[in-house]
């Protein structure tokens, strides 16, 4: 070859590789990540599929006015300022709070954030007469949020909302409901399941771009986001639903996607090996049986059933065989959480003293308990429900004779469960209902265990009444001392441990699987995770 066709040649080879590195730095910065749901999660602006639909389908393109600050992984998320700057509790009238919005906020649309849009958004969650009333996320939020009495406009930024009793914890709960563009529903002809798919629009940092139904969803980045530091560093963001824990595996082994949610905690040594990020990180979940207390057929209605239980299983044997992954649960908190207190039970494997408990109820070996739990076999936050729930019904068959029978149904179907009384036929006749739960301050024990808060009106979905838990979380939303708040928040904890409404068995470690192409994620402790710092190289 002459000296010039050397040169041409080389010249070509360096601008085919200049036009493909060209070409590699124009590809979309994508993240692919495999959920652990059954289906995409509801997108019209109130996802279903528990904490994992807002996880992904909710925070990142609907904000609420109070959000979670995901900045950190080394202590509890507590929440900041969100479409609301600042808000305030009326020193006159405990029951009424002001939150004073964000200005220069603006839809996805390109239409305008203020009191007007949230007024419209409370009215489509909490108004059954108003135009834009959505049935399926209002039981979801009224669920979530059961003591809002009345909300009302001041002016274009600042809005003002009434509690049906002084709720010291109020701004936690204003997390949970989420700003839609009225302009979206407009769009949508009036009708939510057109609006789901038009895309909606939220104000968050990524826009929903493409959604097909049981298959994916993809998130765009909002190149516009009001919190200009907050602005996604990926383009594109895939969701994906994999409930089988080995299907995302595999998916994540062969490339499919960067990030899997709950790996297979057998594969985990593996995946390190193979050079993959595995993430785990406490967080305020626990993962129960919620007992069906108030169904009086029950045999869990008796007390001394529910906390002998809780003495008839393994749970460092459990923890073994997530390899790792989670942490003994004996009470809603962490055991070693200041706010545990000194309940008078501390759970164990206990074989004598969880049959002497069933025995003074009146099960013994000659009249075996036996108690039916609604299961599913994958969804938010659920870890491996099926081999999990396999183990405990082993463990409690050999350390006291307890029959364990399953009711398996789809995710969505034990969530609907949990939305009524523990009698109605939703219940599945069950026992109890393997449902994981946030645990992460005293909103939360109101919402799942205050009397006044009763399915179908609240979350206490197992009707578990305990008058010095009342009294307690009653004082409680009142206090304003920090050493007394925290004083009641253990005596309220401790009567949670005693009285047993839940099996406690383990809280979660929240373990994910990367690709090494994923960097920028910090693993708040938190059921939601921030994916703006979030990089693919």
């Amino acid at each position: 070859m002459s000296r010039f066709g050397r040169l041409s040649a080389y010249a070509l080879g360096a601008a085919l590789f200049a036009a493909s590195a060209a070409a590699q730095a124009q590809q979309p910065r994508t993240l692919r990540i495999a959920m652990t749901a059954a289906d995409v999660p509801t997108t019209s602006g109130m996802p279903n599929n528990g904490y994992e639909g807002m996880r992904f389908l909710g925070y990142p393109i609907f904000e609420p006015l109070v959000q979670w600050d995901l900045s950190r992984a080394d202590r509890p998320a507590d929440i900041r300022d969100g479409l609301a700057e600042r808000w305030e509790q009326d020193s006159a009238n405990p029951k009424l709070w002001r939150f004073h919005l964000r200005r220069g906020v603006k839809f996805h649309d390109g239409t305008a954030f203020n009191a007007d849009a949230v007024i419209w958004n409370f009215d489509r969650f909490f108004r059954n007469d108003s135009p834009q009333f959505d049935p399926t996320g209002s039981a979801i939020t009224r669920g979530r949020i059961p003591v809002l009495a009345a909300y009302r406009k001041i002016d274009e930024f600042t809005v003002e909302i009434e509690t049906t009793r002084p709720v010291s914890y109020w701004p936690y709960l204003m997390t949970l409901v989420l700003m839609t563009s009225p302009n979206s529903f407009e769009q949508g002809g009036r009708e939510w399941p057109r609006v789901a798919a038009l895309p909606p629009a939220g104000t968050g940092p990524f826009r929903l771009t493409r959604f097909v139904p049981r298959q994916s969803a993809e998130l765009g980045r909002n190149a516009e986001y009001w919190q200009e530091s907050r602005r996604p560093r990926l383009d594109r963001v895939v969701l994906l639903p994999m409930p089988e824990a080995t299907t995302r595996l595999a998916a994540l082994r062969s490339g499919q996607v960067d990030w899997i949610e709950v790996p297979p905690p057998d594969a985990i040594q593996s995946l390190r090996q193979a050079g993959f990020n595995v993430v785990t990180n406490s967080y305020p979940h626990v993962w129960p049986w919620v007992f069906a207390v108030g169904r009086a057929s029950s045999p869990v209605a008796d007390a001394r059933v529910r906390q002998g239980l809780n003495y008839c299983f393994d749970r460092d044997g459990m923890v073994a065989m997530l390899n790792g992954t989670a942490e003994p649960s004996v009470g809603f908190f962490n055991a070693n959480d200041p706010r545990f207190g000194s309940p008078q039970n501390r759970y164990r494997l206990d074989p004598a003293r969880g049959r002497a408990l069933l025995a003074e109820a009146g099960f013994t070996a000659q009249n075996p308990l036996r108690v039916k739990i609604a299961i599913s076999p994958s969804g938010s936050g659920q870890m491996l429900p099926l081999p999990m729930n396999e183990f405990l019904q082993q463990s409690m068959k050999e350390n006291c004779g307890v029959d364990v029978s399953f009711e398996v149904v789809e995710w969505n179907t034990l969530l609907g469960s949990q939305r009524v009384a523990p009698d109605q036929p939703q219940w599945l006749g069950a026992d109890a209902a393997n449902v994981s739960l946030v645990s992460s301050d005293p909103s939360q024990m109101a919402r799942w265990f205050l009397s006044s808060n009763f399915s179908p009106r609240g979350s206490n979905s197992g009707h578990w009444r305990d008058a010095q838990f009342d009294a307690a979380m009653t004082e409680l939303e009142t206090a304003t001392d920090p050493a007394r708040i925290l004083q009641l928040t253990r005596t309220a904890h401790e009567r949670l441990v005693d009285g047993a409404p839940w099996l406690w068995i383990v809280h979660d470690l929240n373990p994910r699987a990367m690709s090494r192409r994923v960097r920028g994620f910090t693993s708040a402790q938190s059921w939601f995770q921030d994916l703006t710092t979030v990089e693919v190289q």
